[in-house]
């Protein structure tokens, strides 16, 4: 028997180091899957990677702001009032326009087989870790 497909929107985020340049490397992927409740974002936190990716920023401070946004995505009640939103409003407010260091790309949509998890490491695995 075939699993239910699940339609998902995912963003990649992306550190932009020089904004006015708009040149950015991919450092994160966020994933909503409203219909199975799902919200999930992985990301570069590892200070040594992002420094070999994005030498020219703060990695510290660009580290803690993905951590920031991985605990937002998980519902951590330690990231403040906007964890404890719904998933909808949690995965609008990472998605976001910003025009900062990290920023998201447009959003997009799909269908999975099975568990949005499981999307969300194929998607961080293709554009991220590539």
């Amino acid at each position: 028997m075939t699993e239910p497909r699940t339609a998902y929107d995912f963003a990649v985020l992306r550190a932009v180091p020089h904004v006015h340049l708009g040149a950015f490397v991919p450092v994160g992927v966020l994933v909503h899957a409203r219909q199975a409740g799902f919200l999930g974002l992985l990301a570069l936190t590892n200070e040594s990677r992002l420094r070999e990716r994005v030498p020219s920023v703060d990695v510290g401070m660009l580290a803690k702001y993905l951590r920031t946004m991985e605990r937002v995505a998980a519902g951590d009640t330690q990231a403040g009032a906007i964890a404890l939103a719904p998933t909808s409003e949690r995965f609008h407010w990472l998605t976001a326009p910003r025009s900062d260091v990290l920023q998201s790309s447009p959003v997009h949509e799909g269908l999975c087989d099975g568990e949005p998890s499981r999307m969300l490491a194929r998607l961080f695995a293709e554009y991220v870790a590539g």
